[in-house]
């Protein structure tokens, strides 16, 4: 076809000479005026998680966020190289290390932070003196896998009946307790209700809180002297279980977070390889587009009534939901890019 286009070389000397310093320019002023602003409100809590570049264990960068609780703004991102690290498996914990450096040097105090389970992260804040919650997701989907290989079992069969109850029942759990003592007494109610048992020894939660009925169906409920009951008291008692269920995070999550990972994906698709540079850069402007899209307000009718649309989300296996629907996106954070590029970066003896 015989199309003019520009090298690679010289896309990369752009970049390094206008788009970069401009991008990295506007992601730290914008986060200048976040921790002015939090500044002032104390203590504040986060949720913090890692994103690899690739699948697997062979990840070369990791991006480790933090994300305000309340506002769901992005405070701080950090982009690890695994050799910096000597494997990718340590990456989480020193891209952690770099964010909650760089917030309490700019004078922010750190209340609490949500996160996984990894071992890593918790030794790192329990030395650090920083209240960890775990995400309730991250824990119920690991009591899923085990559950469902469990009822695959041919004396287990009954089991399936109550995987989707005992779900629930971590999220109710967590929820509607605060304290850990209390989130481990409603937790552990969940052996006796499976028996058809709805009175409990523990005096901090000594009754189901559902109404009373009477069961038509005798076949659903575990028999106390079954091998089933006993394969899944193993699971749910664990002592590392009851130990995590202390810590489950009762109000915020890390969901928003899984959201904004999946946004960099616009930027910096898994497919592709970018050098250090260019996939931090495409990092800032992930944050800087999700921190202006953060916040908006519910749309409405011309009669003020809530707009909503319905969804299907994969996590609910194409079942729909209503969602509320947004006011419309600005994008003036593009703006002041194409400001800075072309009236403070460009040089005119050398922009091409």
């Amino acid at each position: 076809m015989q199309l003019q286009i520009f090298t690679y070389e010289t896309f990369r000397r752009h970049c390094r000479s206008f788009l970069e310093p401009a991008i990295i320019h506007k992601w730290k002023s914008e986060q200048q005026n976040l921790f002015q602003k939090f500044r002032q409100s104390g203590k504040i809590g986060l949720t913090g998680d890692m994103r690899a570049d690739s699948p697997g264990h062979s990840a070369k960068y990791g991006s480790y966020t933090l994300m305000h609780t309340e506002s769901n703004t992005i405070l701080d991102t950090q982009l690890v190289q695994s050799n910096e690290v000597g494997w990718s498996y340590h990456m989480e914990k020193e891209g952690l290390k770099r964010c909650l450096d760089h917030l309490e040097s700019s004078g922010l105090t750190v209340d609490y932070i949500v996160t996984d389970r990894h071992p890593q992260i918790q030794k790192y804040l329990r030395e650090r003196n920083i209240i960890q919650l775990y995400d309730l997701w991250h824990f119920e989907n690991g009591l899923k896998k085990k559950l469902e290989q469990l009822s695959k079992n041919k004396e287990c069969e009954v089991l399936k009946k109550w995987l989707r109850s005992i779900r629930n029942h971590v999220y109710w759990s967590a929820i509607t307790s605060t304290t850990g003592p209390e989130k481990v007494a409603k937790w552990t109610s969940i052996l006796n209700h499976i028996q058809n048992v709805h009175v409990h020894d523990n005096p901090i939660f000594p009754k189901c809180a559902h109404p009373d009925r009477v069961s038509k169906n005798p076949n659903k409920w575990f028999n106390p002297e079954s091998l089933a009951l006993h394969k899944v008291k193993k699971i749910l008692c664990n002592k590392r279980v009851l130990k995590d269920m202390e810590k489950l995070s009762h109000h915020f999550q890390t969901s928003s977070l899984e959201a904004f990972h999946s946004l960099i994906l616009r930027f910096t698709p898994k497919n592709v390889v970018f050098p250090y540079m260019g996939m931090l850069c495409r990092l800032y402007l992930a944050v800087l587009h999700h921190n202006e899209k953060t916040g908006r307000e519910q749309a409405t009718t011309a009669t003020g009534k809530p707009v909503y649309k319905v969804v299907f989300p994969k996590s609910k296996k194409g079942k729909p939901i209503a969602r509320p629907l947004k006011t419309e996106a600005t994008n003036n954070y593009v703006d002041d890019l194409m400001r800075l590029v072309f009236e403070e970066f460009r040089r005119p003896s050398t922009f091409c």
